[in-house]
Formats: C-alpha cells, sequence, structure tokens
C-alpha cells in the first residue's frame, strides 16, 4: 500500500469509523478539554488503563510472568504509557518504566509518575535498557506530535526496541510515523499491534500499525458533532474494538 490517507476503518461488527487528521484530532483534544471535559487527566488515564488491559490481552495467560518495559517521552502519549505501567504493576505484573526526558514532563503526566513511584513497578535509566530482555513492549514514546525524523532518546529507544525482536504494542500510532499520513522520515517503532485513541487516525496504515484496536477514552459525542464529523459509536459495550480497512 502507498502512503496515502484512510478515510474510514470498520470494527468487528461492522460499524464505519471516521478516521480523522492529526489536526483534527488535537481539535477533539481541544474541544474536550476546554469546553465539554473530560480533562486531560481523565483522558490520560482511560488511555493508560486501556493500554494496559491491551498488554495484558496480547500477552495472554503468561502475562504476570512476563518482563514488561514501557518506553515514555513527553506528552499525553508519554502519560498514558505511564499510566498504563501503574495499571499493570498494580496487579503484579514486572514492569520497567524508562522515561526519554523525565525532568521535561508536564504537569499532567508529572503526576502519573509520581503515583507509578507508589507501585512495584521499576524507573530504569536510558543507561539501562541494554540489559533489559523485554517480552513486550510498550510504546508511547512519540504520539501525534511527531515533527520530523526521531532524535535524540526517542530515537535511541526506537532502536533499542526494534533492535530486541520482542513485539511492541504502541500507543496511539507507533512512534516515528506521522499520524496523518502513514509517512516516516526516519526510523519507527516495528509495531505489532497499535492501540489508537478516540478516533483512528488516517496515517494509520496497516503495514506500519499491525493489528490495530481502538480505545474509548471518553470523549463524549457532543465534540464530534461541533466538528461536523459522522459518528456511530463503535464501542458497545466494550472500551476497546479492533479495527480493520473499511
Amino acid at each position: 500500500m502507498t502512503n496515502s490517507k484512510i478515510e474510514t476503518f470498520k470494527t468487528d461488527n461492522d460499524i464505519n469509523v471516521v478516521a480523522i487528521t492529526t489536526d483534527q484530532m488535537r481539535e477533539v483534544d481541544r474541544i474536550a478539554m476546554e469546553e465539554t471535559g473530560p480533562n486531560l487527566f481523565q483522558m490520560m488515564e482511560n488511555a493508560g488503563r486501556n493500554f494496559a488491559l491491551q498488554a495484558i490481552e496480547v500477552l495472554g495467560d503468561g502475562w504476570q510472568k512476563a518482563n514488561i518495559v514501557v518506553l515514555a517521552g513527553l506528552g499525553g502519549n508519554a502519560g498514558g504509557g505511564i499510566c498504563a505501567a501503574r495499571h499493570l504493576a498494580n496487579r503484579q505484573a514486572n514492569v520497567q518504566l524508562a522515561l526519554s526526558n523525565p525532568d521535561g514532563l508536564g504537569e499532567v503526566p508529572s503526576l502519573q509518575r509520581k503515583i507509578f513511584h507508589s507501585t512495584s513497578g521499576q524507573e530504569v535509566d536510558t543507561t539501562a535498557l541494554s540489559g533489559l530482555r523485554p517480552d513486550l513492549i510498550l510504546d508511547a514514546v512519540i504520539g501525534y506530535s511527531l515533527k520530523g525524523s526521531p532524535r535524540g532518546v526517542a530515537l535511541e529507544f526506537i532502536q533499542w526496541a526494534n533492535k530486541t525482536e520482542a513485539p511492541i504494542l504502541s500507543l496511539d500510532v507507533p512512534s516515528g510515523v506521522d499520524s496523518t499520513t502513514g509517512h516516516s522520515e526516519g526510523e519507527y517503532m516495528n509495531a505489532k499491534w497499535t492501540m489508537t485513541l478516540a478516533l483512528p487516525k488516517t496515517g494509520l496504515l496497516p503495514e506500519k500499525t499491525g493489528e490495530l484496536f481502538l480505545a474509548d477514552i471518553g470523549i463524549p459525542e457532543a465534540v464530534y458533532a461541533n466538528m461536523g464529523l459522522e459518528y456511530a459509536h463503535p464501542f458497545g459495550n466494550r472500551y476497546r474494538v479492533p479495527l480493520s480497512l473499511s
């Protein structure tokens, strides 16, 4: 498949789900945070809990014995990853968290980090990654805020994760992939699964995302109506649903 935008996906119940661009997703977040709610902490908590549940699902019966490494960058994507690490650690999973820039975290991700420190999970320095042997890597390094090719510690995270050959579960979009176009200027996470948030993004090309899932982070339908988007609630009695091309 060429790097062309995807317009719609469908769930396993054949519900069509519109795909949106990065700018549209920013507007979804803005309307939610400034007008309707939920606030950033609520959305981050919902994303992180779903991410943890998705990790448990892909690991299967041996999830509590698995070595799980969470890689987190900055912003809301990082906060979701840190939150997931906490939920996994609260369930006695073996979790190690590495942050690309601990001192650069915003207020809400920093709070998630503080809460994580009260669990059995371990925060490790980036220099310790070479000694880890993960059974699963959770990718929360770069979300839809990608600008250009990954660099610095974010690039080092991507290179390390891909080199381990451990399966990777990405949050929202594989790090290094443009969420609008699906293009990657540099290296990107070789995701086996991707759990995207709220609505799928137009750049979630199957060859970049692996198996794709959509997670509910609590956005009310009024947000999508405000933007003129056609929206049919895709979740039913679930909070995560598999997606495929329509």
